[in-house]
């Protein structure tokens, strides 16, 4: 089962997008793909027509369960999204109160871990959207996932924020004794413009061996597809956007298939 978290200590550089749109191309392949919300904004939630004020059994119902050592079903909490093949575990207004309750808890780190291992017969893929903060929500996805994407606005203000992202990721990698395999994925890239010309040669000398092959260019029909509640592969086959989220996702796909076959040969 793939696991893959979108995560940046910046905002806006495209993490939802990023997730709900590579769902939408695996979903329309007929595999089962599961997003989780892990994000208290609720902008994937509320992609799919949920109200973060009103969604009961959700991210909130499945933290706050494990952390009274209560056993809740995956399907109790997840929903449908309206789309084939996709499903989601919300996110709620509630979710922001989870690191003040219980973020000093011992083992709260692992419950998403912990829920998800038994779920590789239900979902070949699951792609988890972090909030812009370094906390109990992000550490859970970062524990539980076996890529991160890391997506990062061509701009230079956003490349420093990709900086501070990077050594998060080095420091958890220390705490968890675990190697964190990441892809550096440039997005809202207009090269008509010379800052993203600039920006983009930037990442692909720094991170030229972990840097998606292609970057996500600026396309309207994101916003499209946002208004009409569905991934932009179900509103728009031949836009630039998803084309480039097409390639980034063979990378992953083959990237996940080498890094098994590393860890087998080790």
């Amino acid at each position: 089962m793939n696991i893959w978290a979108f995560a940046n200590q910046k905002g806006g550089v495209g993490k939802t997008t990023s997730a709900i749109t590579l769902a939408g191309i695996l979903a329309g392949r007929n595999e089962e793909t599961l997003i989780i919300d892990l994000d208290p904004h609720a902008s994937m939630s509320s992609y799919f027509g949920m109200e973060p004020e009103t969604v009961s059994q959700g991210v909130f119902e499945l933290f706050t369960a494990q952390s009274n050592n209560k056993t809740l079903e995956l399907d109790s909490v997840v929903h449908p999204t309206g789309i084939e093949h996709l499903s989601i575990i919300p996110s709620s207004v509630a979710v922001a109160t989870l690191e003040k309750r219980f973020g000093a808890n011992n083992g709260m780190g692992l419950i998403l871990s912990r829920v998800l291992k038994n779920a590789s017969q239900q979902y070949s893929h699951v792609l988890i959207d972090c909030p812009p903060v370094l906390g109990l929500l992000m550490l859970n996805a970062l524990v539980a996932c076996n890529q991160l994407v890391v997506p990062v606005q061509t701009e230079l203000l956003a490349i420093k924020g990709l900086h501070r992202m990077l050594r998060t990721i080095k420091m958890i990698e220390k705490s968890l004794h675990k190697k964190l395999s990441y892809t550096v994925l440039p997005t809202m890239y207009d090269q008509r413009t010379r800052a993203s010309q600039k920006s983009l040669k930037i990442l692909q000398d720094e991170y030229k061996d972990c840097i998606s092959s292609q970057p996500i260019p600026v396309d309207t029909k994101f916003r499209d597809a946002s208004f009409s509640g569905k991934p932009i592969s179900f509103i728009s086959k031949n836009t630039h956007g998803l084309k480039a989220y097409e390639v980034l996702l063979e990378q992953m796909l083959l990237s996940r298939v080498n890094n098994s076959e590393n860890r087998e040969v080790a």
